[in-house]
């Protein structure tokens, strides 16, 4: 597996099971104003960001933007643990996009669309 591959299913794996709801009203109301209807938006379920994405086999379709939210990402402390005391971690305050499965397509849609003239 490439590296890009392992950060794509890491990606995948933080939308699935992460606990935070943080986001959810950034999310329903950033979706309801691109007009996707509120009960077909599930967030962990048909909304992730680009890498999650790609990791399911779908690609974001040219030209679609999604919504920005803020995540909290936890980071391991580099000095911490250099005198084999238990590694200390930290949290991180990052902004990401993520897109509604309407604002995707699988690979076989994707090529289909590029084949056309």
């Amino acid at each position: 597996m490439t590296k890009t591959e392992m950060m794509r299913e890491e990606s995948l794996d933080r939308a699935r099971t992460g606990n935070s709801v943080a986001n959810y009203q950034a999310i329903f109301e950033g979706f309801l104003a691109k007009g996707i209807a509120e009960d077909a938006i599930n967030p962990r379920e048909n909304v992730f960001t680009f890498n999650a994405w790609k990791a399911l086999g779908r690609h974001v379709k040219k030209g679609e933007h999604g919504v920005k939210i803020c995540v909290w990402i936890v980071v391991a402390d580099k000095d911490a643990g250099a005198d084999g005391a238990e590694a200390a971690s930290y949290r991180k305050a990052h902004t990401t996009t993520v897109f509604h499965i309407s604002q995707t397509e699988t690979t076989a849609e994707r090529e289909a669309r590029r084949v056309q003239p």
